[in-house]
């Protein structure tokens, strides 16, 4: 009976160790993946052909052609690096690279302080706080189109609102703002600063996150408005702070509508307003320079890649993250 009952005991332990094994076989095992899968992919799949043909695709094509002399009329010709080297003896590139660069450098700091400091206005809680969210978003919508761009070609003409308002204030002007090579680039800089909607709302829903416990307790601390918000505001804001710069540093470097509008395409007067997309479009699509545009468009994204990695590197010393 004893032996029996060992040997009934050992093949259920037998059967368990048999199963177990089972258990541990099919834990490793891949699991089939789930029926959904094929349907996420279908609804992928458009985004994914179009990223591929419509933009991984065209962006090797142009760093191959970058590399030739091409009008689009006869057949790619290999030229190697002649095409960047001509940069160095371009004027025009250069100036294209000063306008733009004094674009930015004057443009953005003054656009997201803007916008900072409207987004600190409207987070105290005034009545209409939607309507005026939506008033102030709306000039980033509309900044960037035709409409606008020649309409803010008519407020700084010599008839413009801009010297009306100037005369009304005693002073006497009849200078035509776009048309002066000293003022240009300035009205379009001006026009990128009233572009303050979209960094203003990232701005706002930041400052709802912060909380408010840490200004309670700085206020029984005895500090005052501006210790609070440099000593609160500004390190916690500082992550989106740094998202606006590097979004607008790179969206500055791609303007190109209001420029061409300003200047009717010349980047006129003298060159003030060439920007460099407008001079990457003139030598592309005015002059049929393709592999010369080509590398013009390379070289903006390296210059692009280089600030952004600079912003980055310097992040660390004023950026602060909650742990």
């Amino acid at each position: 009976m004893g032996w029996q009952r060992l040997r009934h005991i050992g093949r259920n332990n037998v059967s368990s160790f048999t199963e177990f094994g089972t258990l541990v076989k099919n834990r490793h095992r891949p699991k089939d993946k789930p029926k959904d899968t094929k349907v996420a992919l279908g609804f992928l799949a458009p985004w994914l052909i179009g990223a591929i043909f419509l933009s991984l695709i065209p962006m090797l094509y142009s760093l191959v052609i970058s590399f030739t002399k091409y009008n689009m009329i006869k057949p790619p010709q290999f030229v190697g690096l002649m095409n960047y080297r001509h940069m160095l003896i371009d004027p025009r590139f250069l100036s294209s690279l000063k306008v733009t660069l004094t674009y930015v450098v004057i443009s953005v700091p003054l656009q997201l302080v803007a916008a900072l400091a409207l987004a600190v206005l409207l987070d105290r809680g005034m009545r209409g706080l939607a309507f005026y969210r939506s008033a102030f978003y709306l000039p980033s919508m509309l900044g960037g189109s035709v409409a606008v761009a020649v309409l803010w070609k008519m407020v700084f003409g010599s008839d413009g609102l801009f010297n009306a308002l100037i005369n009304l204030f005693g002073a006497s002007s009849s200078m035509s703002w776009i048309a002066n090579p000293d003022t240009a680039n300035w009205t379009l800089i001006a026009l990128h600063v009233w572009q303050f909607g979209s960094p203003m709302v990232i701005f706002l829903a930041g400052l709802r996150q912060i909380p408010r416990e840490l200004y309670e307790a700085a206020s029984v601390d005895g500090a005052g408005k501006w210790k609070q918000f440099t000593a609160i505001t500004l390190p916690q804001l500082s992550p989106i702070i740094f998202f606006n710069l590097v979004m607008s540093v790179i969206n500055s470097f791609q303007t190109f509508t209001q420029a061409y509008v300003v200047s009717g395409g010349t980047g006129g007067p003298s060159d003030s307003t060439l920007f460099y997309t407008l001079y990457l479009y003139q030598q592309g699509f005015a002059s049929l320079r393709m592999g010369y545009a080509s590398a013009l468009a390379w070289i903006m994204v390296l210059i692009v890649a280089v600030l952004t990695g600079i912003n980055f590197a310097l992040s660390k010393f004023w950026v602060h993250y909650d742990d």
